[in-house]
């Protein structure tokens, strides 16, 4: 467990934090289409005939078919495209890249502050051991 982790005060903000984003329009649109995608029988039929063709394709391979195994790919490929062009599919990978985008911006966001707060500390701290308070000339 890292020390961050046993700090109550920054997992209560990583909670709200957490909280915050799940209820954001962008991410509740993407866990929407995300649940649609997972749940369409057609989408599982083409995903399972892909993994059919992708065995029968190492088989032929295996057994040194080469027209069966040119054929096999040729249908792995069909099966493909037909999977990315499906609109939920294409829903999405928009969706994702929405959500993605945010928390990118989130993330930054967050970097950007919490370094800048480190380099004013260090500008104060600097400048307290300039100028000592204990009474000493420099």
């Amino acid at each position: 467990m890292s020390p961050l982790e046993q700090e109550p005060q920054i997992q209560h903000e990583l909670e709200v934090l957490l909280d915050l984003l799940a209820e954001h329009p962008i991410i509740k649109e993407f866990k929407q289409v995300q649940k649609k995608a997972r749940q369409n029988e057609h989408l599982k039929e083409i995903e399972e005939a892909i993994k059919r063709a992708q065995k029968d394709a190492v088989q032929y391979a295996h057994y040194g078919k080469p027209e069966a195994e040119r054929q096999a790919i040729i249908r792995i490929n069909e099966l493909n495209q037909e999977y990315a062009e499906h609109p939920l599919v294409i829903a999405y990978r928009e969706k994702l890249i929405e959500a993605n985008d945010l928390l990118h911006y989130v993330t930054t966001s967050l970097q950007r502050q919490v370094n800048q707060a480190i380099e004013e500390e260090e500008t104060n701290a600097s400048k307290n051991e300039a100028y000592p308070n204990d009474g000493t000339i420099l």
